[in-house]
């Protein structure tokens, strides 16, 4: 299974949290980030984005279809952010669209099989790959990227 995480590009700072938009700067960055990864991506992965519209404004960026799952909201635990993304039992990739520090506690979850979290820069990806090799789940880090060096 493939799985990608994506924090969020920029956002201003307002209130309520929720319904904080990309800023001028975090839409060039989802652009960005959006243009190098469509043509990397499976053409069967399943995208989906946390509610915030910070997020889905990023999402929104790839220009393919995404689903809004209550489950990615701000704050999510690492255990739902799996749990959604069926890993790593999926029998198709997923990108998710999501939040610090969710996302970075499931980087460490995946890397270090330990608590803690990794910084996710705005706008970057981490991407994971499962396989088995004797038996045994592996987890492989595919690609981390940023926006601001592609």
């Amino acid at each position: 299974m493939e799985l990608i995480l994506w924090r969020h590009a920029e956002a201003d700072d307002t209130t309520p949290d929720m319904e904080r938009k990309l800023t001028g700067r975090g839409r060039k960055q989802a652009s960005r980030m959006a243009d190098w990864l469509n043509p990397r991506l499976p053409p069967d992965i399943r995208v989906l984005a946390s509610p915030a519209t910070r997020a889905w404004q990023t999402a929104q960026a790839l220009g393919r279809d995404y689903e809004l799952v209550p489950e990615l909201a701000p704050n999510a635990s690492a255990d739902d952010l799996l749990r959604v993304a069926n890993w790593p039992d999926s029998s198709y990739p997923v990108l998710i669209v999501g939040h610090q520090p969710t996302l970075g506690r499931v980087a460490m979850q995946l890397l270090a099989r330990q608590d803690g979290d990794l910084p996710v820069k705005k706008g970057g990806i981490w991407w994971f790959v499962s396989r088995e090799r004797a038996g045994e789940l592996q987890v492989v880090l595919r690609a981390v990227a940023g926006p601001d060096w592609l």
